[in-house]
This record gives structure tokens, sequence and C-alpha cells, in this order.
């Protein structure tokens, strides 16, 4: 008789390296090329391209490692970005009858858009009444 396991941790991430995820890995690889580049590429005196290279690292340790609530700092950051870009302030007003639409009306509008090249006007004539095309 063979014996087959039954996957019960489908919600958890696979560890990839030293008991990172890949995700967590990839954010540590990124910010340690950052913080290359911040101590090797910026054109500051001695011991100002070390500390910046120190506060990466810590930033970037934060980022990767830290999980408020059981959740990566990636899906905090999208939370707050789309709490700055919603509106936070919803106006209510009372629909009056001299509103363009009427109150009969579905509550949408069809228009079509009609380019002003597709429109051919025919020439007048001598009496001034216009030709049908």
């Amino acid at each position: 008789m063979n014996r087959h396991e039954i996957p019960t941790h489908l919600n958890i991430e696979d560890k990839a390296f030293a008991g990172l995820t890949m995700r967590q890995l990839m954010t540590v690889a990124v910010g340690l090329g950052l913080a290359y580049g911040a101590s090797n590429q910026l054109p500051l005196p001695m011991p100002a391209p070390v500390i910046v290279a120190a506060i990466v690292l810590i930033a970037v340790a934060v980022f990767a490692l830290w999980r408020p609530g059981g959740r990566p700092m990636e899906d905090w950051a999208f939370v707050l970005l789309r709490y700055w870009a919603i509106p936070r302030v919803a106006v209510w007003r009372i629909r009056r009858p001299d509103d363009r639409r009427s109150v009969e009306s579905p509550g949408y509008e069809v228009m079509l858009p009609q380019p002003g090249w597709s429109i051919q006007q025919s020439p007048t004539r001598k009496d001034g009444s216009r030709g049908i095309r």
C-alpha cells in the first residue's frame, strides 16, 4: 500500500535560501545592489558613502523581513498608495429637475463620436439652398 502526503500548508510561501522566501530574497538582492551603488558611485567624502549604504541596508532589511499583521511590506505599501489615491470626501446632492438629464432618462446617455472630417457638407446653390449629396 502506497502512502501519499496530503498538502495542508497551501497558504505558506516556500523557503528559498536561509529561511527567506523568494520575494524576501529578491528584495534583499535589490537592496544589496542599491547599497553597493550608493557606496561606490556617489561622489561623496569617505564616511558619507558608508553611512548611506548602511541606511539603505537597514531600510531594505526592514522592508524585506518585517511583516506587520502577517503581511509583507509590499502589501502595506500598496494599501497606503491606494489610500492616498482615492478621495476621502463624498458629496451627496439631491437631483434637481433643472439638471441636463431629465428625471425620465435611464441615467445614462449614449454619445457617439462624430469627427469633423466625416461630416460632408454640400456646396451652396445659387438660390441659397444646400444640395443633398
